[in-house]
Order: structure tokens, then C-alpha cells, then sequence
């Protein structure tokens, strides 16, 4: 009695695993079912389990890949990681990924090749057909301080640090990710981090970069005024740039942009330096969509409304010939509304303006 006073006590304060069954999980291909009452539910579940499942499996691999120099495949992950998925559906296997705990310890084991993983199958299974006894009074604290010792070793400050010096936002996403698998679980950790890396994404789409450009003097160049110091404006020429694609995500924002810096140079209430051209650096933008043609046709109208010209700088070729297309209905960009660089739409437009003053 005494003996079983002092056994429950000890497991009060250090949880075991206690009783395994041996054997293989037996075929379960048999007892798959389509019924349209819950079909609907498992595949929303296995969607979002299959992407945060590959978002793991890419992530540790790329991870353990940067440690050991080596380079890492996601299409190949991903088919192997959903090869397995569909085999183990097959076997009552629960969700297959390239788990992080896992993986971990087999790098600070020393394993080096896939045969590892071989190795590895081949132990648990005779552990699970033989060997499972054994574990029974195993306290869970051994399998936490195993995970923990092998994970810590994969904590890099200095590289969390770069982040930080770099890019505040890639360390908001980093920062999350280490929280939430450590405070959470791996699953909500990523999902967390999955979420502001989309976020962050959505931005850039929906508010691209744009800036103004002035003349480096003394050279042809052109720059952003915020980033040269040297740079100036060009009196009469409002020169923007855009380096994003412009599609219907963001064409609201850069004709809002655009029409605000248009009213902020035409109320400068300078005669001498009065607004007559602006200029619209296409170089940086690689495609653009329908409703960016849209946009530009507005732009050229609103700007002709207020007696301003609207040119075009070097557009690229899908942008070009998207141009093209729309002049092919309505002929709203001639041929003199298109430059091939910045410094020749001035030249070109200065002297004009000059032979139209009295």
C-alpha cells in the first residue's frame, strides 16, 4: 500500500506515457467515404491542413538547408510531402509533413543522407511491433527535454538580428513565427506568420512604390528626389515613376497619387515655374492589365482638362503593346506622347514650349 502511495505520487508530479498497444496501424483504404453530408467539411480541412502542412515542410527544409548549404526543390517537397499524405490515408497514418521537432534531432544526430530516414522507419517499427512495453513508465518530461535540446540549437540571434537591422517588418514576421510556434503550436505559428507575409504582400500590390524624379545636373540622368540629394526638378515638367505592375488592385491609389501631385504643383503659384508637362516613367513596370490601360486613358484625359500634356517613357513590351491595342479602337496616345527615355521627352517637349511662347 505504502509502495502505491509513493507510485501515484509520482506520477502526479512527472505525467508517464503509461500503456501502448504493439502492432501496425492496419489498411484503412476500405473505409474511405464520399458522403456528400461531411464531403464538403473534409475539404475545406484538408485544405487548410495541407497548406499549413506544406508551408512546415517547405519552411524546415529550407531552414536545415541554409545550415548545411544545400539547395531545396518546393515542387519536390511539395509531391513527396503529398505522395506520402495519399499513402498514409491509406494506412490510418496521421498528416504527413517535414516536422520541425523531427528534424531537428536528426540534424544534431549526425544524419547526413536520406538513408537516415530509412534507418529511422525500419527502428519504430520494431518499436511499435516489439518495444512498446518499455516505454511505459517513461515520464513526457524525457520527450519534451529531447525536442527542447535539439531545437535550441537552431535558435541563430545574430541572423534575427540582421533581420531586425534590415527589414523591420521580415523581423514582425519572424518574431511572430518564433512566438507563436513556442507559445501556440508550429500549425498556429506559421498559419500567424503565413498571414503577415500575405498581408505585407497585399500592400506592396495595392500601394506600389511611386515617386517623383529630377535631374542629377550636368548629367541625362534622372532620380528619385527623396533618395538623390542632388536631384533636382525640371521647372514645368511633373516626371513620375512607377516600380510595380499596374493592375485593377491599384490603379485607384495611383490615380489618386498621381492627381494630388498634379494639384499640388498646378496650386504652387510659381508663373515661372508653371506646370505644362507631365511625364510618366513606364520603365519599371513589366505588365499591366486592362484596367491599367484604363487608368492611363483617364490620366490623359484629366491632364488635357486642366491644359497639362501627358507622356509616356519608355513602356516595356507587353505594356507597349497594350498601348497599341487601345489606340487601335480610340487613338488616345499619338505617337509624340511616347519617348523612349526621360531626358529626350524634355529636349523634345522644352523646345516646343519655347517656339509656342511669344
Amino acid at each position: 500500500m505504502q509502495h502505491d502511495g509513493k507510485q501515484q505520487i509520482y506520477e502526479s508530479f512527472l505525467p508517464q506515457i503509461g500503456s501502448l498497444k504493439c502492432g501496425l496501424n492496419r489498411p484503412s483504404w476500405d473505409k474511405l467515404l464520399f458522403d456528400p453530408t461531411y464531403l464538403g467539411l473534409t475539404m475545406k480541412t484538408g485544405l487548410v491542413t495541407g497548406i499549413i502542412s506544406l508551408t512546415e515542410g517547405v519552411a524546415v527544409g529550407r531552414t536545415f538547408a541554409s545550415l548545411k548549404d544545400y539547395q531545396v526543390d518546393g515542387n519536390k517537397e511539395m509531391m513527396a510531402i503529398g505522395l506520402m499524405n495519399i499513402v498514409g490515408a491509406c494506412t490510418s497514418c496521421y498528416v504527413t509533413t517535414g516536422a520541425f521537432s523531427r528534424s531537428a534531432v536528426n540534424h544534431n544526430a549526425g544524419c547526413k543522407t536520406a538513408m537516415s530516414n530509412v534507418v529511422m522507419a525500419l527502428t519504430v517499427m520494431v518499436t511499435l511491433l516489439f518495444l512498446m512495453p518499455l516505454f511505459v513508465y517513461t515520464p513526457n518530461v524525457v520527450l519534451g527535454a529531447i525536442i527542447i535540446a535539439a531545437v535550441i540549437g537552431l535558435i541563430d540571434l545574430p541572423a534575427a538580428y540582421n533581420i531586425w537591422k534590415m527589414d523591420k517588418m521580415d523581423f514582425l514576421v519572424c518574431l511572430c513565427a518564433f512566438a507563436g510556434v513556442i507559445f501556440i503550436s508550429v500549425q498556429e505559428g506559421l498559419a500567424i506568420a503565413v498571414g503577415i507575409s500575405i498581408f505585407r504582400v497585399l500592400m506592396q500590390i495595392t500601394r506600389p512604390r511611386m515617386m517623383i524624379q529630377g535631374n542629377i545636373k550636368g548629367t541625362d540622368i534622372y532620380r528619385n528626389l527623396h533618395q538623390y540629394k542632388e536631384a533636382q526638378r525640371v521647372p514645368g515638367f511633373l516626371i513620375l515613376t512607377v516600380e510595380a505592375p499596374i493592375n485593377f488592385a491599384n490603379t485607384n491609389y495611383l490615380n489618386e497619387r498621381t492627381k494630388r501631385w498634379i494639384e499640388d504643383e498646378s496650386s504652387s503659384g510659381n508663373k515661372q515655374n508653371e506646370l505644362r508637362v507631365v511625364i510618366l516613367d513606364l520603365s519599371a513596370v513589366p505588365t499591366i492589365d486592362t484596367s491599367g490601360i484604363a487608368f492611363l486613358i483617364d490620366l490623359k484625359k484629366s491632364t488635357e482638362k486642366h491644359g497639362l500634356e501627358l507622356v509616356l517613357v519608355n513602356p516595356t513590351g507587353e505594356v507597349m503593346e497594350k498601348i497599341q491595342r487601345a489606340n487601335d479602337a480610340h487613338n488616345h496616345f499619338r505617337p509624340d506622347s511616347l519617348y523612349l527615355t526621360t531626358g529626350e521627352a524634355i529636349a523634345s517637349l522644352s523646345g516646343f514650349a519655347k517656339m509656342a511662347t511669344p
